[in-house]
């Protein structure tokens, strides 16, 4: 079974979860493309590194979930409607790296697009769905969660980011799926 990022559940409300995240580490990479194309084409260089292709020449462990976000992407209370970008853009898409990594103890990437670095422990809401991976449907549940935390009088901090926790084979109607905004202290 593959391993998941660890969170605590600070609270559950009705349309999302609080989430305590403790500090972990990603390894990532930075893709030019569409919402739809970005994940495909991030995966092959993260995948690599992964699998041994790194100063150590080590293999970790692929743990759920992959983690994709917009780079430009404004922060929820800033959308001035409830659509974010649609077009292509940059996008950022990590793999959370075990909870045993540590800075130390994880290789160094060959590959110089492929970036590992330390998260720090964050609040954040979340909403679970399933379904395609599409735009549309990142897009309508951003819209939906972001006024759900409006509602519920949080704060964001951070930009949405798009977590995938099951792999492209699975069917669609089959797929875990989370939007994750950060947000301030509860």
């Amino acid at each position: 079974m593959t391993e998941q990022q660890p969170y605590d559940v600070v609270r559950t409300e009705s349309d999302f979860e609080i989430r305590l995240y403790p500090e972990h580490l990603v390894a990532e990479v930075e893709v030019d493309g569409t919402f739809e194309s970005a994940g495909s084409t991030a995966f092959r260089p993260l995948v690599s590194y992964i699998s041994g292709r790194n100063h150590a020449g080590a293999g970790l462990a692929m743990t759920a979930p992959v983690i994709q976000r917009r780079d430009d992407e404004p922060l929820p209370h800033d959308l001035e409607s409830t659509t974010t970008n649609v077009g292509p853009g940059r996008y950022t898409v990590s793999f959370v790296l075990p909870a045993t990594a540590t800075v130390d103890s994880v290789p160094t990437p060959d590959n110089t697009d492929v970036h590992v670095h330390k998260v720090p422990e964050q609040y954040a809401v979340a909403t679970r769905f399933s379904g395609r991976w599409s735009s549309s449907s990142y897009q309508a549940h951003v819209a939906a969660l972001t006024t759900a935390i409006a509602a519920a009088g949080l704060t964001p901090v951070g930009s949405a980011r798009f977590a995938r926790f099951d792999p492209p084979w699975t069917p669609w109607f089959m797929r875990r799926n989370e939007v994750v905004i950060p947000i301030s202290a509860p």
